[in-house]
């Protein structure tokens, strides 16, 4: 059964109860629902319920403050429509959505380890992939509840093929379902793409990548996506790990830049091993980021995904203290 949602501002759109939440109905009719991480933990799809009745999905999701659920605020993305519904939103035309989000049936073709706890999962569907470099995908690991976010890092192609990097987390129910309860030709549902943090193919400025673990996946997709254009850019790519054991998850960059010369890559080690010796940068990614690019910064597009706390470091460096303008500033929050 399909229900109505209205709008405080006019626009409505369908949303069928058992298929989709309120945010990818909206975003599949096309409307700029504003939204991030789609998965209850950014919190940037709050809306205030005027009529009707939702279901929600998680109740506990970060997202909401104590003070946001007090004053009756809830999650798009963790709301599923009960009956027909008038929200209360503020829509922003810049999260319109640059490619139809679909909803499949995907294969897993292959898993490749990268490094101890990551490694690059290939699922292939049965229409061409279509998507921005920098997007990401939601996927429903059949042994945990609910989805899982994770960004793409190829390109749009024609074979159906969508590649991620991902990160096992510790205790991670999705992450640990994706490595240990899916074998290789056995399917799950992938629903994409989102995001606002593409690549944006209309910008003159040379571009600046930032990323700290299996942010890499994005990050990646966009220096691809980059060097495919004519006349490429210049394209800096800062990478933060802990210690040498990450680095061989680099490797396709490495290829990248030996092949485009246009290409620069700068890796910092925040925890560096005894063994092999490391003679390269140390500290946080943001820090060396703003020691080489100090004096041209604001000249710069940036695109940058990694774990919260480096998101937040470099926001308050490009930001605050160097007031790089918004526009040329691009992410996507996952908490």
């Amino acid at each position: 059964m399909k229900y109505r949602i209205t709008l405080d501002s006019g626009e409505a759109f369908d949303v069928a109860h058992d298929e989709d939440t309120l945010l990818r109905g909206a975003l599949r009719a096309g409307i700029g629902l504003p939204h991030e991480c789609s998965v209850g933990g950014c919190g940037a799809c709050r809306f205030e319920l005027v009529d009707g009745s939702v279901d929600t999905l998680w109740h506990e999701a970060p997202g909401l403050t104590e003070r946001d659920r007090k004053r009756g605020k809830r999650l798009a993305c963790q709301s599923k429509p009960s009956g027909d519904c008038t929200i209360r939103v503020r829509c922003d035309d810049s999260y319109r959505p640059v490619v139809a989000a679909s909803k499949w049936t995907a294969t897993l073709k292959a898993r490749r380890a990268l490094t101890a706890d990551m490694s690059e999962f290939t699922f292939h569907v049965p229409e061409q992939a279509s998507f921005r470099a920098g997007q990401y995908a939601l996927l429903y690991p059949a042994a945990a509840t609910g989805a899982r976010a994770y960004s793409m890092s190829n390109l749009a192609n024609g074979e159906g093929l969508w590649q991620f990097i991902i990160r096992r987390v510790p205790g991670g129910a999705g992450s640990n379902a994706l490595f240990d309860a899916i074998e290789i030709g056995e399917q799950i549902v992938l629903d994409g793409p989102y995001g606002h943090a593409h690549l944006r193919d209309d910008s003159p400025r040379d571009i600046v990548c930032i990323a700290g673990g299996s942010g890499l996946a994005p990050m990646l997709s966009i220096v691809r996506g980059a060097l495919a254009q004519p006349g490429a850019r210049r394209v800096r790519f800062f990478y933060g790990a802990r210690s040498q054991a990450d680095l061989s998850a680099l490797q396709a960059l490495d290829t990248l830049a030996a092949d485009h010369p246009h290409l620069k890559i700068d890796v910092v080690l925040s925890a560096p091993q005894p063994a092999p010796p490391w003679d390269g940068e140390t500290g946080f990614v943001h820090t060396l980021v703003e020691r080489e690019l100090a004096l041209s910064i604001a000249e710069h597009e940036f695109y940058f995904a990694g774990p919260p706390p480096m998101i937040e470091a470099v926001q308050e460096m490009l930001m605050l203290r160097h007031r790089v303008p918004f526009d040329q500033i691009h992410f996507d929050r996952f908490v």
